[in-house]
């Protein structure tokens, strides 16, 4: 069994994406913990979303709150709805989830029947819930899950999808070198990338980051490598740089600036003999199309294995963009792909969305009022724009405005 973890800024983007596979009838609700739920059993938004308020509300810090897994056991395991029902509370009790609320849906839009978990990642009182190694830890409860179960084990190829085979730099378990040295060769032998920004973007999901140094050295041009291990800052949530850097020169010749020049070429081949380009530039037009935001784009890709990486500036503008691809260990800038999947075109496809109030989800049918206006109503700051009427639109854009210059404002307070 395989888990793919991801975290979301909006829980209303996250419950969206499976209630569209619900309606589709590719998808259904399975069970649910610590939710308020209807009399006839059916998924709801509104009161999902409700049975989450108190945390959301309590929430003061964590700027993408949501958690969203999904479990992808072997298509030869024959389960019944509710063996993966246990399966599911089994794997959220071991993640620490046990008392939170959560959603579980069994999805079967492809030829493997897998499910998905929404919860919330902080706990009544607003505290994040522990989040150290937590790819590690899952890979480890998958294991013991397959034992418990007697599932077919995932394959040695299917456990590095969607992470990158080594576990994240942790300065202060010490040995901050080596560390650092282990992460860069890991993925210098396993992914393919055409510069040191894309490099860099690799390294910085396992807690390291690398700049190119140019000068002089002996009367002699030098063009180097610089090390550092990155910690996240408790009180702004940033990636920040710590302790002493190294040079690449302290790792011997296969991680300095001529190697991975080596590296680019031949990347830049194997992608082009592959048709990397090719092949993923209709999966992103098709998800562009279906997405009314980032989380919802984010959600989509997620299936095929695809992780997009956005840059945004302090008043929240995307300047960047990239793509992680597991399944062949590949990543590429947008601008690679084409003018149609650059920075520009992501922000005003989204702030677009955001700023347009007649670009709307229609409301759910049979409810005294709809999801969306409810949501907004309750929680302006917390969801995107889904209102049905100007003014009450207006009024949310303006109050989720005001929220994110307060979370920006506190971001770069350093």
């Amino acid at each position: 069994m395989v888990a793919k973890i991801s975290s979301n800024t909006s829980l209303f983007g996250t419950l969206l994406y499976n209630k569209n596979k619900v309606d589709k009838e590719e998808a259904k609700l399975l069970s649910s913990k610590n939710v308020y739920e209807r009399t006839d059993g059916s998924f709801s938004m509104q009161t999902t979303i409700k049975s989450f308020e108190p945390y959301l509300i309590a929430n003061k810090r964590t700027e993408k709150p949501i958690f969203h897994v999904s479990l992808n056991p072997s298509p030869k395991d024959a389960l019944t709805n509710e063996q993966h029902k246990d399966i599911a509370d089994r794997y959220m009790v071991d993640m620490g989830y046990g008392n939170q609320p959560y959603v579980v849906f069994k999805h079967t839009d492809i030829s493997r029947t897998h499910l998905h978990i929404v919860s919330i990642r902080v706990d009544e009182t607003g505290k994040k819930l522990d989040s150290n190694f937590e790819n590690m830890r899952s890979m480890k409860i998958c294991r013991q899950i397959e034992k418990e179960f007697n599932l077919h084990p995932a394959t040695k190829q299917e456990q590095q999808v969607n992470n990158i085979p080594i576990k994240l730099l942790n300065y202060k378990e010490g040995n901050v070198k080596q560390q650092v040295g282990n992460i860069a060769k890991a993925i210098l032998n396993n992914y393919k990338f055409q510069s040191v920004g894309e490099f860099r973007t690799l390294l910085e999901k396992m807690n390291v980051s690398v700049e190119e140094v140019k000068g002089l050295k002996n009367s002699k041009p030098y063009h180097g490598l610089v090390y550092s291990a990155l910690t996240d800052n408790p009180v702004t949530m940033i990636k920040e740089k710590i302790g002493t850097p190294f040079k690449s020169s302290l790792y011997g010749k296969v991680q300095s600036m001529q190697a991975l020049e080596k590296h680019f070429e031949k990347s830049k081949q194997q992608i082009q003999d592959n048709k990397t380009k090719e092949c993923l530039k209709p999966i992103l037009t098709k998800a562009i199309l279906q997405s009314g935001s980032i989380d919802e784009f984010c959600l989509l890709l997620k299936e095929k294995n695809i992780e997009p990486i956005f840059r945004q500036n302090e008043d929240g503008r995307i300047y960047g963009v990239s793509f992680i691809n597991y399944q062949n260990k590949t990543i590429l800038n947008g601008s690679r792909l084409g003018k149609e999947f650059s920075a520009n075109v992501f922000h005003e496809k989204f702030a677009e969305r955001n700023r347009n109030p007649t670009l709307e989800v229609e409301p759910m049918e049979n409810q005294i009022e709809s999801d969306a206006d409810f949501i907004t109503s309750l929680f302006p700051s917390f969801f995107e724009q889904h209102s049905t009427d100007y003014d009450a639109g207006n009024f949310a854009k303006e109050k989720q405005r005001e929220e994110e210059v307060r979370k920006r404002k506190n971001k770069f307070r350093k």
